[in-house]
């Protein structure tokens, strides 16, 4: 059964461009690195561009510990958790719907 996971946080404004630089490294391994992460989405606020919310589907419980454990994670948030401004806001969902989903996402989160 899919996971669905967001995570928001804010960073330091002098740490800005070191955190996107980090963002965009950290994607680009998932993409590689995790098979069973579905979705790695890293959005940033218009209004408030230290702000991010971080949008995870995966798998199944196995691929989000995969995800939670892997050496990229690690790396990611030994750079990132000195700059943040707070903590990391870490928050489970449910699908309620969507465009673009995997056909088995859809159909195994509405069984829920």
């Amino acid at each position: 059964m899919p996971i669905f996971t967001t995570a928001s946080f804010r960073v330091r404004p002098e740490s800005l461009e070191k955190c996107e630089r980090a963002i965009e490294r950290f994607a680009d391994r998932i993409r590689l690195e995790e098979p069973g992460t579905r979705v790695y989405l890293s959005l940033q606020d218009n209004a408030e561009r230290t702000r991010f919310l971080h949008v995870m589907v995966f798998d199944d419980e196995q691929a989000e510990e995969q995800h939670r454990h892997s050496p990229a994670t690690q790396e990611f948030t030994t750079l990132l958790y000195p700059e943040l401004m707070g903590g990391v806001d870490f928050h489970d969902h449910h699908l309620a719907g969507g465009v673009g989903l995997p056909a088995q996402a859809k159909a195994q989160s509405s069984s829920q």
